[in-house]
Parts: C-alpha cells; sequence; structure tokens
C-alpha cells in the first residue's frame, strides 16, 4: 500500500463529498486507502459516504472525539509507506497523490510534507508554510509585526513569508489540512498528541519529526484548494481562545520552563487583546449603520429648527436648548429602536421594513408628545418635518452604499444580481445551470467559456481567455465543471484571473451541489436545496426574546394569580429572572441527553417542543432530535405561545 488518506468529517458533508470526488480522481495507478472519521455528524453525512463512496473505510464515532482523536484512530489502522491526513474542505489536483509520494520517495530525509494551498478566491494561504512559534515569534505575531513586515527574516518567521512561495524549502511547520507523513516516521515520533482537541496538534507533531532527525518539506509543485483557511477562524472569539491555549499546551510540553512561562504570558495576552478586539470589532461593524443613521438624522433636524425658527411667522422666538439636547435624542432613539424591532437592520435591508419601523417610531413619539407637559412640547412641525427627514436621509443613504458596491450594505429587492460564466461545455453546462436556477431562481447568467482551446461561436471565449472574458463582460462568478476541465486547471485558472471582486465555484460533475467560498471570511457557499432555520433570521430570534421579556413582565405583574397554578412556584418566580436577565427562554430545546450542535443556538428552555406530548418518558433520542429540528426549521410566535398556553402549569420546571 503506498499511501493512506484519513479525513475527519464533522457535519461538513458537502464539503466532504466534492473532497472525495477529487481524491478518487487522484488515486491514478497508486495503491491507495481512504479513511473516513466521521465524529458523529448530524448532517447526513454517513448516509451519503455509504452511498457514494463504498470504497471509503469509514469509522463512526459515537461522540466528537476530537481532531487528534479521529485521526490516530484511522492512523493506527493505515497500511500505506505514507500517510496524508486531509481536511474535508480541500480540493487536491488529479496529479496531486503522484507528485507528493514521487517526491517523499526521492527525499529519504523528508519526514513530512505539505504543499502550496490557496483559499476559494485564488488566493495564496500564508500558513501553506509555517516557521515554529517561539516566543519571539510569538511575541511579533501578536504585536502585529509579521503582518506589517511579512517578508521580514526577522519579524515574517511566522509564515516564512521571506520564502519563495513557489520554490520547495524546508520548513518547521506543516499544516493539518495537508499533512503527509512517513508511516515509518510515525511509528518512531508518534501519532498525533491527543492533549490537543483541536489545533496546535500539527505543530506539536512537526516539531516531534524534527527531533525525530527528520526534514519537513514545503513543496508548491501541486496545489490544493483549502476553503477554511486560517484567516477564515480570526473574528470567532471561540477560535481565539482554543487556538492560542493550544500553543500554550504546546509551549509547556517543549519549551524550557522560563521560555514556556514567557511564551505563556505572551500567549495569555494574545487570548484577551484578540477577543476583545474580536467581540469590539463585531459590535462596530453592527454599529456603523445605526451611528451614520442617527448622525444624518440629527444633522438635519437641527437644520430644520434653523429654519423653522428664522422663517415660521407662528414662532415667537428661538427653541429652548432641550430640544437638540434632550427632545430630538430622544426621538432619534426611538426611531432607531423602532427601525431595529422592524428588522430594518437585518441584512439584506429591506427598505420597506425600513419605512415601516420610522412610521412607527414617529407614531410612538407623537404619543409621547401628547402626554408631555407645556414645557416639553416644543414643536410638532418639528417633530412631522423631522420624520420626514428621516425617511429621506435613511432611505437614500442605503442606496447610496448599495450603488457604491458596499458587501456589507446590500440591499433586497435592489437588483445585484451576480453575472455568472460557466466554464464547461454547452451540455453539461446547461445541467449546471438548472441547478443553479433550481436553487436560487432568477440569474444574470452571461455565458459558456470553452474548457478546451479554440471556442467557437457559442462560447465567451476560451479558459486561457478567462481574465479577458472577466474583463470584457465584468462577471462576478466563476463556476467550473470537474466534468469537461481538471482540477488542476481550475486551480490554474482560478490562480490567474487578476480580479479580486470575482468569485469561483466548482461542480462536480457526480454531484447535484455546487460549492465554493466568496471571500476568506465566508467558509463557503453552496448552490443546493438544504435545510433553512426559521429560528436562524434575526426577526425570528428578536421576536422570540420579545415574548420572553413581555411574558416575564406579565407573569411578574400578575404573580399571585399564578400562585394558585402554576407547579413549583418558588422555581417558577426564579424562571422569570432567568428569563428576564437573559439566561433562558420560556421555550427551548428538549434537552434530553442529546446533541444539538447542529440546530441554530437557543438559551436554556423553560419549557420545551415535548410539552402537550403524552408518554414523554418513552420519547426515544431519534424522536427528540426530530422535535428540536422541527422546531428550529418551523419556529414561529404562535408555535411559542401555544407550547406555553399546552405546559402552563410547569412554567416553574427546573
Amino acid at each position: 500500500m503506498k499511501l493512506s488518506v484519513v479525513i475527519v468529517n464533522y457535519n461538513v458533508k458537502y464539503f466532504l463529498e466534492q473532497c472525495l470526488y477529487a481524491v478518487r480522481k487522484a488515486k491514478h495507478n497508486l495503491a491507495i486507502e481512504v479513511f473516513v472519521v466521521d465524529n458523529h455528524s448530524v448532517d447526513g453525512s454517513i448516509e451519503m459516504l455509504k452511498d457514494k463512496f463504498p470504497e471509503v473505510i469509514l469509522i463512526e464515532n459515537k461522540d466528537n472525539v476530537g481532531f487528534s482523536v479521529a485521526n490516530n484512530q484511522a492512523m493506527k489502522l493505515a497500511k500505506g509507506e505514507y500517510v496524508l491526513l486531509l481536511n474535508p474542505d480541500t480540493v487536491v489536483q488529479e496529479d496531486t497523490f503522484v507528485k507528493v509520494c514521487n517526491f517523499m520517495d526521492a527525499h529519504p530525509d523528508a519526514g513530512g510534507l505539505g504543499v502550496k494551498m490557496i483559499d476559494g478566491k485564488g488566493q495564496f494561504l500564508p500558513e501553506s508554510k509555517r516557521g515554529l512559534p517561539t516566543p519571539f515569534v510569538a511575541f511579533y505575531k501578536i504585536v502585529g509585526l509579521s503582518a506589517l513586515f511579512p517578508q521580514s527574516k526577522k519579524f515574517g518567521q511566522y509564515h516564512l513569508g521571506f520564502l519563495d512561495k513557489n520554490k520547495t524549502h524546508v520548513v518547521d511547520v506543516l499544516a493539518g489540512a495537508f499533512m503527509l507523513m512517513r508511516k515509518t516516521v510515525l511509528d518512531e515520533v508518534g501519532l498525533l498528541d491527543e492533549t490537543f482537541f483541536m489545533y496546535g496538534e500539527d505543530i506539536d507533531l512537526s516539531y516531534r519529526i524534527q527531533l525525530g532527525g527528520y526534514q519537513n518539506y514545503y513543496f508548491p509543485d501541486t496545489q490544493i484548494i483549502h476553503y477554511k483557511g486560517e484567516s477564515t477562524k480570526k473574528s470567532s472569539v471561540n477560535y481565539v481562545f482554543v487556538f492560542y491555549n493550544a500553543m500554550i499546551i504546546f509551549a509547556e510540553k517543549h519549551f524550557s520552563k522560563s521560555n514556556a512561562k514567557l511564551f505563556s504570558f505572551l500567549i495569555n495576552i494574545a487570548i484577551y487583546l484578540r477577543a476583545g478586539l474580536a467581540i469590539a470589532a463585531r459590535f462596530l461593524r453592527k454599529m456603523v449603520l445605526p451611528f451614520l443613521d442617527a448622525a444624518t438624522w440629527y444633522a438635519g433636524i437641527y437644520f430644520i429648527k434653523i429654519y423653522w425658527e428664522h422663517n415660521h411667522r407662528f414662532v415667537r422666538k428661538a427653541y429652548a436648548p432641550e430640544l437638540m439636547n434632550t427632545a430630538v435624542p430622544t426621538y432619534i432613539f426611538i426611531w432607531l429602536m423602532a427601525v431595529w424591532l422592524f428588522g430594518g437592520y437585518d441584512k439584506p435591508y429591506k427598505l420597506s421594513k425600513l419605512v415601516r419601523g420610522l412610521f412607527i417610531g414617529t407614531i410612538g413619539i407623537a404619543m409621547l408628545y401628547a402626554f408631555q407637559n407645556e414645557a416639553w412640547r416644543f414643536s410638532r412641525a418639528i417633530i412631522i418635518l423631522g420624520a420626514f427627514w428621516t425617511v429621506i436621509a435613511a432611505v437614500g443613504l442605503r442606496i447610496l452604499l448599495n450603488a457604491i458596491g458596499l458587501k456589507n450594505y446590500k440591499l433586497d429587492g435592489i437588483s445585484t444580481d451576480k453575472k455568472i460564466v460557466i466554464v464547461a461545455k454547452v451540455e453539461e453546462g446547461k445541467r449546471v445551470l438548472e441547478m443553479i436556477k433550481h436553487a436560487v431562481g432568477t440569474i444574470n447568467f452571461i455565458g459558456f467559456v470553452q474548457p478546451d482551446r479554440n471556442a467557437s461561436d457559442e462560447y465567451l471565449g476560451d479558459v486561457s481567455q478567462l481574465n479577458e472574458v472577466v474583463e470584457v463582460y465584468q462577471a462576478d462568478e466563476i463556476i467550473f465543471s470537474t466534468k469537461d476541465i481538471q482540477l488542476q486547471e481550475i486551480i490554474l485558472a482560478m490562480s490567474k484571473v487578476n480580479q479580486p471582486n470575482v468569485d469561483f465555484k466548482i461542480a462536480p460533475e457526480e454531484s447535484l451541489f455546487i460549492i465554493g467560498s466568496n471571500s476568506v471570511d465566508n467558509p463557503g457557499d453552496l448552490y443546493t436545496i438544504d435545510i433553512n432555520f426559521a429560528i436562524a433570521r434575526p426577526a425570528a430570534k428578536r421576536n422570540k426574546q420579545l415574548v420572553d421579556l413581555s411574558l416575564s413582565v406579565l407573569f411578574l405583574l400578575t404573580f399571585p394569580i399564578h400562585l394558585l397554578l402554576v407547579k413549583n412556584k418558588s422555581n417558577f418566580l426564579k424562571n422569570i429572572f432567568s428569563v428576564l436577565f437573559l439566561q433562558k427562554s420560556w421555550v427551548g430545546y428538549l434537552n434530553k441527553e442529546i446533541d444539538n450542535k447542529h440546530l441554530p443556538k437557543l438559551k436554556k428552555g423553560v419549557l420545551s417542543p415535548i410539552n402537550g406530548l403524552q408518554n414523554k418518558q418513552t420519547i426515544s433520542d431519534n424522536t427528540a432530535k426530530r422535535l428540536n429540528l422541527l422546531y428550529a426549521k418551523h419556529y414561529q410566535v404562535a408555535n411559542d405561545l401555544l407550547l406555553i398556553w399546552r405546559g402552563y402549569q410547569h412554567l416553574g420546571n427546573e
């Protein structure tokens, strides 16, 4: 056996399927065995594997045992001369396995090997080659010097930016996404350290390969797509804690006590710095548009006030300072809250929701104005004119941001259809086109590009002219069919298109889906029919929270009445405050010792979808999973209210 390929899967069925199609094409005449270790996926991965890839050696875990343990399970059974750890979100070229095995055969000093990786946009991933994260290397990365001076031999050691990415080099660390190792070396230095649940285990094993007297090589003569590169996770707070804690484990294991303490100190600084920056960045991104709204509204109302003071005959004197200092900020706050409540800040932005929110907010302001004493009734005209201004300014601002082409400010209902080009022969291209139309409806299809040279009039051009086709037709998205063009040609074409705003997707010939990644911040996009969870929509989350808070206030105000009807009165009161302080929800998933990680996150529920059913104790795990799935998929406020009505006596549940 020449090569054993080990893939660990957890709820990435579509990526896994595309990965395995590529692996199947890359076998050639090599003797290869392929292991897939599934960490208790619930997305149908197992069924897909058994149906489409019967040749795969499948290991089904009943829990998510982590990356290290899962890989070790397969490596202990591997019979290949070489063992390849491969991520499911990768696509290898047809010649990848042959080339890497030939290189290892020719270099007996090689204990491990990594390859050149690009992301879903065709951009080189710097984690393809890395240096050892010593305390100073870690410090340069933490403070940002490695990013400022990526090609410096001193500051750029983490990603070895000073080494030519197109040449073979000896490196310290291999990327876990594609980690090829000699089996005899693994027998000597050991497998992955299972202390690492996720992240850091590749650094640890790479270092042990070096300590064993072998070299790790970066090999760019073949390249792969890695959709979820390291850069995709940097904004995740959870990633920051898990990754940097893995670095601490590595330091304590391999460095001297003094160096380990220094490293741990630096890493702890990094953890809180990066986590704080991630939280702040996420908050600021959400607040940009409300801030712009508030600023433009206030400025406009200020000029309206000046105009009204100087030109309207009923105004006897200047308005009191409290109008602009207190009253107008209060009006703006009410408008902002109303827009938020009615979904005006949900993406993609809908102008109808924006206008509806401003209208309801204006009614609220008018009601508030009516109940004020005379000293605080400054001017109805200011409110009416201000309301008109808020609509004009808010709508105009969104249209402007959308027209500029900012991706985070796209308007729903204004045509922003991508211009799509399909690289395939006409017959296969029409199949791909039908798949896209079935999934997303109307599209802006430009035409086909011939995968071979010498295109006829049926095509926009051939694949060698792809960059020119993109420029001439201003294409936004390119879809490649693997039936008519090889993966190595696809990856090469992606690298040659010099248009940063162009997205790429791949349509495997045997599959009914198209997959790709539109940005380094996006794990992937699918053109497929998949489960859409109603509970995951921003409006649904907001409505659920409003119902929770409203009912909690109502229960608190009428608490004496409920004492006669609700069981476990004292815990009912605790639940009211738990929901008020956003620690619980009145309705959540049924937590019956089952894994709900595949569902959108919800707070722990006082009640669950099981309320109102009989024989609750006899419900199986599969039934419980199904009930939770249906609750998330078909969530409505009315469903929550019905469950609360049915389970009213049990609102004092633990």
